[in-house]
């Protein structure tokens, strides 16, 4: 049945007090001559007694009127709604209806029950089948007697492990975490440079498990991935370990309940594993980046699935990543560094920041080799407990990295092609020179992981860090 162009529309349902309590309200409004078409949520017959309620349990009329609690009063006036009320307000229904002394013995107020149309998980489904929301995307239908995992296998959208098939309500949700149009352009992605827009970041990260939410993390990551600081597409050729790894700072890790502590870089947290993978599904899917083609790792590394974790900011005896970066406090902030893996740092005995520092420049001095100085980056992830040692002995973040830079500069004889039995290293010319082993700002430094074991920890980068390969970057979450 269609709505009347004029009159007035309530729409209730049975499960609402409120909604009983002013059905003899609707009588009058019937018996006072007035045109009324009544729309029940969830049982046809109610309210009892009244001729010609409109069966509305498919919630199409409650969608397409926006009803987003019950009783809702509205008028009409030539197919446009000219004034609503909401709830039961005998002041509002008398001015609106026009009809004095409505409802006189009932309460003065009162406040409705929430709508059908806006359960948790109806509101997308509604829109997908009454038109509220125009995707973009190709639909693809599954194969009679074929799992929907099994399509996403066969079509090459996977990573290698199943996806959460992207149907049209689940996109539909996952679009209800950001207030960015659908067919925004967030990036143009390598290899193939293809446009992808929000709604293609959503399908990814809905195959990647991620909860709406997370999507606009996912989003800046996308965004971060393809600035040419970053270098998205040697990355992905190089026949090197790296990927992006992604490492989220501000009040939205919190929000979203990512790990920075205790396993943050190994799994069971849905919002690191989901939102990195999110980036990698992106890049395949949209971009082309899969291995074998443009991906030409000579072993890869599993942080290709996904490598993701938030710094713990909260319990850091410095300023966080994003701070140090020029970000202003509250903001919420993506960085990603082409990473190849995650090497160990055992220090038990260290108590003084001397020790403990001695002890990452010997670890941090064999990042891609000991003897190649200015190749790979590298992020120093120092645990809370290595964190306590330069907290109590008053070393800031930058005191830290200077004497690392100090013990880090490495004699060329030590370093040249032949010494200490090695073919590889730097040209002989440089035999009589001091080189670092990390070009300037290189070495980054974050806090995390659990409260309990005096390990840090390096995440080593790619041998073509730097300005001709790739350079960390960051960028802030928006909505």
């Amino acid at each position: 049945m269609e709505i009347p162009a004029d009159g007035f529309i309530v729409v209730c349902k049975r499960e609402c007090d409120t909604c009983e309590m002013v059905a003899p309200v609707l009588r009058d409004i019937i018996g006072n001559g007035i045109p009324l078409t009544v729309c029940s949520q969830d049982d046809p017959a109610f309210p009892d007694g009244l001729p010609g309620v409109v069966d509305d349990t498919a919630l199409a009329h409650s969608f397409r009127l926006a009803i987003e609690a019950v009783p809702t009063l509205i008028r009409m006036q030539n197919g446009v709604e000219t004034a609503r009320a909401v709830g039961w307000d005998r002041v509002e229904w008398q001015a609106l209806t026009g009809i004095e002394g409505l409802g006189q013995d009932l309460p003065p107020t009162r406040p409705g029950c929430g709508s059908r149309s806006v359960e948790p998980g109806l509101a997308e489904e509604l829109a997908v089948r009454y038109g509220g929301v125009h995707l973009a995307a190709r639909r693809i239908e599954t194969p009679l007697h074929e799992d929907d995992i099994e399509t996403c296998f066969a079509n090459g959208w996977t990573d290698g492990l199943p996806v959460v098939p992207p149907t049209e309500v689940r996109v539909v949700r996952m679009l209800t975490g950001t207030r960015r149009s659908p067919d925004e352009v967030v990036s143009i992605i390598p290899p193939n440079q293809a446009a992808c827009t929000v709604e293609k970041v959503a399908i990814n990260a809905v195959m990647a498990g991620c909860k709406p939410e997370y999507l606009p993390i996912v989003i800046a990551a996308v965004e971060a991935a393809c600035l040419d600081a970053f270098c998205l597409h040697g990355l992905l050729a190089t026949t090197y370990f790296s990927g992006p790894v992604i490492i989220v700072n501000g009040p939205m890790a919190r929000a979203v309940g990512m790990n920075s502590g205790v396993n943050a870089f190994g799994q069971g947290n849905r919002a690191n594993a989901t939102i990195g993978r999110a980036l990698q599904l992106v890049v395949r899917n949209v971009g082309g980046g899969r291995p074998g083609e443009i991906d030409r790792a000579t072993l890869g590394t599993p942080g290709k699935y996904t490598f993701c974790f938030a710094e713990d900011e909260t319990g850091s005896p410095w300023e966080s990543l994003a701070a140090e970066r020029g970000f202003a406090q509250g903001a919420s902030t993506v960085t990603l560094f082409a990473g190849s893996g995650v090497q160990p740092i055992f220090d038990q005995h260290s108590r003084d920041p001397e020790s403990l520092a001695r002890t990452y420049a010997a670890c941090l001095r064999t990042v891609a080799h000991p003897k190649i100085p200015l190749a790979a980056d590298a992020f120093l992830v120092v645990s809370p407990e290595h964190g306590r040692v330069f907290r109590q002995a008053g070393w800031t973040k930058a005191r830290l990295r200077q004497r690392l830079d100090e013990l880090l500069q490495i004699p060329g004889a030590d370093l040249v092609r032949g010494a200490h039995g090695m073919a590889e290293g730097v040209p002989e010319s440089l035999a009589h020179t001091t080189l670092p082993k990390f070009r300037p700002g290189g070495l980054d430094i974050v806090h995390a992981g659990g409260t309990a074991g005096m390990f840090s920890a390096i995440i080593s980068g790619w041998v073509a860090s730097g300005a001709k390969g790739s350079q960390s970057v960051t960028k802030e979450i928006g909505q």
